[in-house]
């Protein structure tokens, strides 16, 4: 199928080339006339969320407005997932509890043994009690910060367990509120990928949708032709076989020439330069479609 969709573009790109130079060389020097094909933005949109596909609201050459759910994604899984995570978070609430009471516990036993031991300290300086009981004491004191680190560090790396399950979370939400794919852009879906009921992986694309409210032509112009054409320039456009025209505008002139395409040219025009340029053109009521061909006036 994408192969398909390359080939198509190639097509195109090849006859506005053709047309484009072959129109404004027979047309003589003061009537620049281009002849190019339509294109819009076209949007691969990607099913984020990788699984079955049970629900497929949309068909080829259907129009979409921009945030409309176009499939959904199985999410039972990530549902089961989703309950696991809050099982755990439960359970560490539950430890934190304890944590924080044992740290309580261990802070204020340190805080009455470094206040008995300051306390003896102070009397065997006076001789009033035996260095053994003070080193007893210290040997308390130092069993206690230990006691009281150890108990912070757990309550520590529970919580940072909890900010890691609260993330994993976020993510299993994210998925499922992907699981509901929808479009990026208004616009008409050219390309249908997937049918409902297949399996789709993660950031594959299940269909593409190009944009008709903003179009552009390009044309290719001549060396000769360059200077009297400019950015911002407004441009006709004509649709062929019609006498209806629309406005368009020169959006862009590529600074840098290129060769004109072998596969198109006789041997004597294959060496000639030309520089691509592109004709912007409003298009709300969708009156240009994709791959239409129009005639460009300048």
């Amino acid at each position: 199928m994408e192969e398909e969709v390359h080939m198509k573009r190639l097509k195109y790109v090849l006859f506005v080339v053709c047309w484009s130079i072959i129109t404004s060389c027979s047309s003589g020097d003061n009537a620049l006339i281009y002849t190019g094909v339509v294109e819009g933005t076209a949007i691969q949109i990607p099913s984020m969320t990788g699984g079955q596909i049970i629900e497929l609201l949309i068909d080829t050459g259907q129009e979409v407005e921009q945030g409309q759910i176009i499939a959904m994604v199985d999410t039972l899984e990530l549902s089961y997932q989703r309950d696991n995570l809050n099982g755990i978070l439960q359970e560490i609430a539950s430890q934190e509890q304890s944590a924080a009471a044992n740290s309580a516990r261990a802070q204020k036993e340190l805080s009455y043994v470094q206040e008995k031991y300051q306390r003896f300290d102070d009397l065997r300086k006076t001789e009033s009690v035996s260095q053994q009981l003070v080193d007893d004491l210290k040997n308390q004191l130092q069993n206690a910060e230990s006691a009281y680190q150890i108990a912070r560090k757990q309550y520590e790396s529970l919580a940072a367990r909890r900010s890691q399950v609260q993330a994993q979370l976020k993510s299993i939400g994210k998925k499922i509120k992907d699981a509901r794919i929808i479009s990026p852009s208004a616009g008409i879906i050219t390309n249908k990928y997937y049918e409902k009921g297949e399996a789709i992986p993660p950031l594959a694309p299940i269909a593409e949708v190009i944009n008709l409210n903003e179009v552009w032509v390009k044309i290719y112009l001549s060396e000769k032709m360059l200077p009297r054409i400019k950015t911002g320039q407004e441009a006709k456009v004509k649709i062929d076989g019609t006498e209806q025209t629309l406005s368009g505008k020169i959006s862009w002139i590529n600074a840098k020439a290129e060769f004109t395409p072998k596969t198109i040219l006789t041997p004597e025009t294959r060496t000639s330069l030309v520089y691509a340029a592109k004709v912007l053109i409003q298009n709300p009521d969708h009156i240009l479609k994709h791959g239409m061909p129009v005639e460009i006036h300048l």
